[in-house]
């Protein structure tokens, strides 16, 4: 903090105390007590102000340190939660302010303004507190009414509204189950006559799927981490069930929740908010999948005989076989099964046979190298001459 900052925070401390010692000093000046050569009211005063020159100092650096770290906080906090919360302190000190002003009439003020003060702060660090807590809601009040456009909330504040096709898949049960959707999902009655005209169907495979779907509804209803919540028919007019339940969600601002891409794509060209299970599937779906050929480091032998162990970039496991006497080597391998378990993946690979490393052909000879010439002739002697006698 600036040291004039401190400065000024310290001279009000001194008028603070200087103020506190003049009230103190009336006490003995109206019963007529002298204290030694000066008043009463004198000494009062300069005491008061001594003691706020004092403690001027510590207060002023300790209101330093808290400013840096509401500083700080307002800096890990978004926009809009510090609008809401500003806007709830406000609030909140109005409501105070109108229901303590009587006290402020009755009584001294050096009694009632403390605790009018105090009231006042406690009240408006709730309403900051209730403000954060329900900005959405707060700023979707306000906004309009200030000139600002309503915020959007997240996904994850929507309720979500069910498919059918997302009753009869049934993994929503486990996705639940992991946490990862909780709140309130809304259970439209087309869908649940829907699954119902699939349950009495006369083919076997549509009855499965009906009953499936309804199975799954009443197992997601004794689940504690949602609210399952059934709502009528809000669009009778719209003949088709993927069309009602686009029309609902836009009613209600909810998320739609389904494993249909094409109802996913109809329904964020309609303006919905879409979350999609299949696309989820697909975010987590394994890195690898049997068939596909990797490169792995081999670090440790694996439990069983010939077997290595290494790992993908992403940690998961790669049990390689026949691949022992090759750990601290990297080998590239073709994948044969991937295992999913409660701790993870693990993939087991079979090592790729080796390539042999054929000779480069050379270039093709010249055609003087490739076509002898004719083999010499020998010189014919001449008669009665020797070898000898030809030799120089």
């Amino acid at each position: 903090m600036p040291g004039a900052v401190v400065e000024v925070l310290r001279l009000c401390v001194v008028v603070f105390f200087g103020g506190v010692g003049y009230f103190v000093a009336q006490i003995p000046h109206d019963a007529g007590v002298q204290i030694g050569p000066f008043q009463s009211t004198g000494v009062g005063i300069i005491l008061g102000a001594s003691i706020g020159y004092v403690l001027g100092g510590v207060v002023a650096r300790l209101t330093g340190r808290g400013l840096r770290a509401a500083e700080v906080a307002f800096q890990e906090r978004s926009v809009e939660q510090v609008l809401a919360g500003l806007a709830g302190a406000v609030l909140g000190v109005l409501v105070a302010a109108g229901l303590l002003w009587p006290v402020l009439l009755i009584g001294a003020h050096a009694v009632t303004l403390p605790l009018f003060f105090f009231v006042c702060v406690t009240i408006g660090t709730l309403g900051y507190r209730i403000g954060i807590a329900n900005r959405h809601d707060l700023l979707g009040f306000l906004g309009p009414r200030a000139g600002f456009s309503s915020p959007h909330p997240s996904t994850s504040l929507r309720p979500r509204l069910l498919d059918t096709s997302v009753a009869i898949d049934g993994r929503i049960i486990d996705v639940v189950r992991a946490g990862f959707l909780h709140g309130t999902l809304l259970l439209a009655q087309p869908v649940i006559d829907e699954l119902q005209g699939l349950a009495d169907a006369g083919d076997d495979t549509r009855r499965a799927k009906g009953r499936r779907g309804l199975e799954a509804l009443a197992a997601l209803r004794r689940e504690r981490g949602v609210d399952l919540e059934v709502i009528g028919d809000e669009a009778r007019e719209v003949p088709q069930v993927d069309a009602k339940l686009i029309r609902i969600s836009l009613d209600r601002s909810a998320a739609l929740l389904t494993l249909d891409s094409n109802l996913a794509r109809a329904a964020a060209l309609a303006g919905c908010q879409v979350m999609n299970l299949h696309a989820l599937s697909l975010a987590l779906r394994p890195p690898v999948s049997a068939g596909d050929l990797i490169t792995v480091l081999l670090t440790r032998p694996g439990k069983e005989a010939g077997q290595a162990v290494g790992y993908l970039d992403d940690g998961t496991m790669v049990v390689v076989e026949r691949s022992r006497e090759r750990v601290g080597a990297e080998v590239r391998a073709s994948v044969t099964s991937v295992l999913t378990t409660a701790n993870g993946r693990m993939v087991f690979a079979r090592p790729e046979p080796a390539v042999p490393i054929r000779p480069q052909p050379g270039p093709p000879p010249s055609s003087a190298q490739s076509l002898p010439g004719p083999a010499p002739r020998p010189r014919p002697q001449a008669p009665g001459r020797t070898n000898l006698e030809q030799t120089p």
